[in-house]
């Protein structure tokens, strides 16, 4: 068992807002104030992104659609703004079949610099953000859902982590992920995959880090480095 001693600023990795996703209920601002309230350090918002189940409108321009997500960080990260507590900029891209990778470590510029950037395959996809300092950890590896096609089966060769437990998945499902991670060396990730503010979820996942991070790329570089530990039901491992 690894000590989980100086583990105390806590993290979630994986949260949507009804701002740009279409399944969420929550504004950022009170999607902000759940964590807060929690004891949480920050979060990061992690929206549908465009192929996926947004809420972004499609006949906006790709600057205004883009700009819809990182506005939707704008406001939470407004509302924390003096609370010692930090709001990160992520995405959720749906690559194919349901598949989705959670993104870390972008922002609005890499966006812009990117039309189209969500009919991209994965490859292509990675390899961007990548070049931009970022990371992916794909949600949910084997969750079984209808809006999941069975057929497409993760890209480890894409990945850097892989989210090992998901507050919604089934156990059997989370083991599964487990594995993908361990025979892939991908580093591990925890998300509630959080969709409004009263959730059962909020406390229950995300990462615990040694010391605050303020953006994105500083988040990339911590679960680059594997120093953080996994909240798994509320406790740290």
């Amino acid at each position: 068992m690894r000590s989980t001693e100086g583990y105390t600023f806590r993290y979630e990795t994986h949260c949507h807002t009804s701002w740009c996703s279409a399944c969420a209920h929550s504004s950022p601002q009170e999607m902000a104030e759940a964590y807060l309230e929690k004891g949480y350090a920050g979060m990061v918002i992690t929206d549908h992104f465009l192929r996926g189940n947004t809420a972004v409108d499609h006949s906006l321009s790709w600057e205004e659609k883009v700009t819809c997500y990182w506005n939707a960080y704008l406001a939470a990260a407004e509302f924390a703004r003096g609370k010692n507590f930090s709001v990160l900029f992520g995405l959720e891209h749906m690559y194919g079949g349901g598949k989705e990778v959670l993104t870390y470590g972008i922002d609005l510029p890499f966006l812009l610099a990117h039309p189209g950037l969500h009919l991209f395959s994965l490859e292509e996809y990675a390899r961007l953000v990548h070049e931009a300092g970022g990371v992916l950890s794909m949600a949910h590896p084997y969750r079984a859902a209808p809006y999941i096609d069975p057929e497409f089966r993760p890209q480890p060769q894409c990945l850097d982590g892989a989210e090992v437990f998901n507050f919604f998945n089934k156990t059997e499902e989370n083991k599964e992920a487990v594995v993908l991670a361990e025979e892939n060396g991908l580093f591990p990730t925890s998300g509630g995959d959080v969709h409004h503010a009263q959730s059962e979820a909020i406390g229950m996942a995300g990462i615990a880090l040694k010391a605050p991070v303020a953006s994105g790329k500083e988040l990339a570089a911590v679960l680059k480095s594997r120093d953080y530990r996994l909240i798994i039901e509320g406790q740290l491992v």
